[in-house]
């Protein structure tokens, strides 16, 4: 079992666009809701490298680590 970040992610939608790229990585972190933008619907379900990468290779940079 991978062991669950120590920071949170979450997505801005207003940012999203919608590439369905972070949901196919990582479906157990990601989902798209029901306007087809990406959500952090699990945000232990992956460790902070898995998600770090999902927020490097997003290409509406819309994946952000909670302050």
């Amino acid at each position: 079992m991978t062991e669950g970040p120590n920071k949170i992610a979450f997505v801005d939608k207003a940012e999203c666009t919608s590439c369905h790229l972070c949901t196919d990585e990582l479906p157990e972190v990601f989902r798209m809701d029901d306007d087809d933008l990406a959500e952090v619907h699990n945000p232990a379900g992956a460790g902070e490298d898995e998600i770090q990468d999902s927020i490097d290779s997003c290409p509406g940079e819309c994946i952000h680590w909670k302050e």
